[in-house]
């Protein structure tokens, strides 16, 4: 029998097994280094070396030959994975040192050095339980994290010692805290100096946040988990930085902690000192700041200011030569600034920083927001696209050889380039196909040239039949969906497949247009969301009016999206009729300090506007069947949003179907979990739906 195609999502992580990922570029570009699953369906990384000259590519480390026993997992990694969204084995992430003699990698709790060029790999001797290894950029010392504590060994397995361990229960040494993992994009702790003589680490203690139990009701008798989680207006985890020489002497970071409470970045390259990013509670405050190591003393660099809030984009660092590259909103769009002076054309709405070289930055940007490009920014003001046409692109770079990795509407497969001025060579992708080619249409809906994607069914004929159109939009802030890869549209395809017109709109607050769209939801994450929907669901409508029937329409969608579904029903029952909401935010004062404080303030002085985003508080307006999902085990949108969700419906005397997900993250990714989930989600929206007159 064949498996249906959510069993063959989660087997294959949603068809991305097979393709080279964590790629990094030798300084030279001589070498490229690259994690890869032995094939598309066995979930096992595997560190590859890719000859840029040669275009050979090598096994370098296989945890299958390494690990004598199954691979087992220390706690603290499993949920430093589940703020990364990784759900890989093996090997996940490596460092490599500037001369590419060694990489080290975390696998099974232990800290592994491989010799680049012979392929011996070796577990060093050292505590159970390490996390995130790193080689110093000379290859001498590999840091990790061990029982809460900062280590260093060095690279022959010698020498192993402790270079802080925490004074108490709730201190962690050498890893970022959970508001800069989940809500910051910080996912490290501790930073070596370029010449490996010494490094950055951060300690965070959380003796001040909120304890929340996350138990499990399927099996009664083992204990509840406890969770230090941080929830809006409550205390966050007090942060601090440090410098330690090798010799163990520690010097703390100084900075004002009080008015700037998040540490957003680190970096440390050899064009300069290190280079901190610090943002206010509030987030409408930000300062870049240099680092001297032996006083500790930091000065001032760049300070930003927004009455919404600051963005984080790519950490700030000085590039060869000593200038500063920032990522900054200038002047209504996001820029590269060199030393506070913009550099690149407006044209360009700047996404991620990739490198910077000492006269020019290479980046990826837009003009176009579904597409993503490979741009190099010259500091005299000049711009190269690097690449071209409807498709998303991905690059890393070392001297003049980039890596880049290309995704279309043409094709669900990903492609991956070494390019060089000697020519280009491709790097074995190993995906599985997917069953079915994803047809994209998109439209730019509303006055606002709302980007929307639909997808119809493989086998509509237009004209032959109206369908029902369901909405499966993640639309929350940072987020995107509606890009020119197919990829992205592989489950709104098999929805399609089953007879819907699927709809898929990036409204206001979504990345990759100004900075003023992003900030439309500042202080109402409901409003324009929810109406920006509609303004895609009219367009879609009044484009195809022989195949799509507003008299029946659903919402589906999970976290962000499921909040936007559940909020579709409350609001508008008259425009949607069937709503399945996975691991919704019910209450916005169930949910994290950064995020939610970034869109709606503080909840203390901000009250009104907690109210006017709660689902909770217009429970009693649902006349519309809704289905609500969650993860019981979910550690960032608790099961309390649904849980209190459907007590306030019951309250009303409203009914609804809730089906709780026994010992399930907010990754719902197990291949039987999947594929239940997604049957379940539909035969519920064909009932609705399809039956409905």
């Amino acid at each position: 029998m064949t498996d249906s195609y959510p069993r063959l999502a989660a087997r294959t992580s949603r068809f991305t097994l097979g393709i080279p990922r964590c790629i990094t570029v030798a300084p030279d570009g001589s070498k490229v280094w690259f994690l890869r699953t032995p094939d598309g369906v066995t979930n096992v990384g595997m560190l590859f070396e890719f000859d840029s000259a040669t275009g050979i590519e090598r096994l370098v480390a296989d945890p299958r030959r390494l690990l004598e026993d199954d691979e087992t997992l220390p706690t603290e990694e499993r949920v430093r994975r589940e703020r990364s969204r990784e759900t890989g084995a093996g090997i996940v992430d490596f460092t490599v040192d500037e001369s590419g003699h060694w990489a080290s990698f975390a696998l099974s709790g232990k800290a592994w050095v491989v010799d680049l060029g012979d392929g011996a790999a070796t577990a060093l001797q050292t505590p159970d339980g390490v996390i995130d290894p790193r080689v110093d950029p000379a290859g001498n010392q590999v840091a990790y994290v061990a029982g809460r504590a900062l280590r260093v060994v060095s690279v022959a397995g010698a020498d192993d010692r402790v270079l802080a361990s925490p004074m108490s229960e709730t201190q962690t040494w050498g890893l970022a805290e959970f508001i800069a993992a989940e809500e910051l994009d910080r996912h490290r702790g501790h930073w070596w100096a370029p010449d490996g003589q010494s490094l950055l680490a951060e300690r965070f203690d959380v003796a001040q946040v909120n304890i929340w139990q996350v138990a499990d009701p399927a099996t009664p008798g083992s204990p509840p988990t406890n969770h230090r989680y941080p929830v809006a207006g409550s205390a966050n985890a007090d942060v601090t930085l440090w410098h330690f020489r090798l010799d163990g002497h520690p010097t703390e970071i100084q900075w004002d902690r009080a008015a700037f409470e998040y540490l957003a970045s680190v970096t440390w390259t050899e064009g300069g000192p290190p280079v901190i990013q610090v943002l206010s509670r509030d987030q409408t405050h930000l300062q870049i700041r240099s680092v001297d190591t032996e006083s500790g003393v930091t000065t001032l660099l760049r300070e930003l200011h927004d009455p919404a809030w600051v963005d984080l984009t790519s950490p700030p660092r000085f590039a060869a030569g000593g200038r500063l590259i920032s990522i900054e909103d200038q002047g209504g769009r996001r820029r590269v600034v060199v030393d506070g002076t913009p550099v690149s054309d407006p044209a360009w709405q700047v996404r991620h920083l990739i490198s910077a070289a000492d006269d020019h930055a290479i980046v990826t940007a837009s003009t176009e927001p579904t597409e993503i490009q490979i741009v190099r920014i010259g500091f005299d003001g000049t711009v190269e696209p690097l690449t071209f046409g409807p498709a998303v692109h991905a690059a890393s770079v070392g001297g003049r050889t980039r890596v880049i990795s290309r995704s279309s509407l043409d094709s669900s497969e990903t492609s991956v380039a070494v390019v060089t001025d000697r020519g280009e060579h491709s790097i074995t992708v190993l995906s599985e196909p997917p069953p079915f080619s994803p047809t994209v249409n998109l439209l730019r809906a509303g006055a606002a040239d709302i980007r929307t994607a639909v997808v119809f069914p493989e086998d509509h004929e237009p004209g032959s039949g109206r369908l029902p159109i369901l909405m499966n939009s993640y639309a929350g802030p940072h987020a995107q969906r509606a890009l020119a890869s197919a990829r992205m549209f592989l489950e709104p395809q098999w929805f399609a497949n089953k007879g819907f017109c699927v709809v898929v709109a990036d409204g206001r607050g979504t990345p990759g247009r100004d900075p003023d769209w992003e900030r439309a939801v500042h202080n109402d994450l409901a409003t324009p969301v929810l109406d920006d929907q509609l303004a895609a669901l009219q367009t879609v409508i009044e484009t195809y009016p022989e195949d799509v029937d507003p008299k029946r329409v659903g919402i589906v969608g999970w976290s962000f999206g499921g909040y936007l579904a559940a909020l579709a029903v409350l609001r508008r029952p008259d425009v949607f009729h069937a709503a399945v909401a996975g691991a919704p935010v019910t209450d916005w004062r169930l949910y994290d300090t950064a995020y939610t404080e970034r869109y709606l303030g503080h909840p203390e002085s901000n009250a009104s506007a907690y109210d006017a985003c709660s689902l909770l508080a217009i429970a009693s307006q649902l006349t519309r069947p809704l289905l609500l999902i969650h993860g019981l085990a979910d550690d960032n949108v608790f099961a309390a949003h649904t849980l209190q969700l459907s007590s306030a419906l019951l309250a009303a005397g409203r009914q609804h179907a809730v089906l709780p997900l026994s010992g399930i993250t907010h990754m719902a990714s197990h291949e039987s979990v999947a594929e239940g989930l997604a049957i379940v989600q539909m035969d519920f929206l064909t009932h609705w739906l399809h039956r409905r007159t």
